[in-house]
């Protein structure tokens, strides 16, 4: 009897630390409740908390809307879920961003950094999960490289997974690699910065709701 409870002591335990160790080093961006150490940042979009995930709605008129993170971030490991209520609208995910333009002072006070996308796949597929340099240059993810994909589920939770680690960034959705991109310029330009969740411009159309939930991140030395 008493090896039995040794031997059940030990399971428990192994499945304790085994459990502890895949937490180790993560961090929640988003607590569930509220929107702290969270900023909105241009745009007059609407951002609040409907259990447990982050809600946007566009404005009409709106230029493209941005809630931030107070903390920057440089290499790291971003993970989140993520869905569009109305296929209509496109979004994305900042990350390293700024308002501080690098190289003159047109643009500052304007969110400006690398963009990972978030569309609805729709009939032909679409860019998801590749990287557009918001507000610094267009589109980092060569045309050639831009092939139209289906990974992500149109009117569902879809997981994405971030790694930068230097000039290199490199997508997931719903666990499919989507982009490994090396972009010595842009990080030169843009080497740590906020996580921003965008909520699109889009003219006099909508209103449209996209949804963010379980946002969490791994800084790498």
């Amino acid at each position: 009897m008493m090896k039995k409870m040794k031997l059940v002591i030990l399971l428990s335990l192994i499945i304790v630390v085994s459990a502890f160790g895949k937490g180790k080093g993560w961090i929640d961006l988003f607590n569930g409740g509220n929107l702290d150490g969270w900023v909105q940042k241009n745009g007059e979009a609407t951002y609040w908390v409907d259990h447990g995930a982050i809600v946007g709605k566009t404005a009409k008129g709106s230029p493209n809307s941005f809630l931030c993170t107070e903390k920057e971030y440089g290499d790291f490991v971003l993970e989140f879920e993520v869905k569009l209520y109305d296929n209509e609208l496109n979004s994305g995910v900042q990350i390293r961003s700024t308002t501080k333009e690098p190289e003159g002072d047109e643009l500052v006070g304007r969110v400006n950094g690398p963009q990972v996308e978030i569309e609805a796949s729709g009939e032909n597929g679409a860019e998801s999960g590749y990287l557009y340099g918001e507000a610094c240059g267009g589109w980092m993810t060569p045309e050639k490289d831009r092939v139209p994909h289906k990974a992500f589920k149109d009117g569902e939770w879809n997981s994405y997974k971030i790694v930068a680690k230097g000039a290199r960034i490199q997508t997931w959705v719903n666990g499919k690699m989507i982009s490994d991109l090396v972009d010595n310029k842009k990080y030169k330009s843009h080497p740590k910065g906020f996580i921003g969740l965008q909520v699109h411009g889009v003219g006099d159309r909508g209103p449209f709701r996209v949804a963010w939930k379980n946002l969490r991140i791994k800084e790498m030395n």
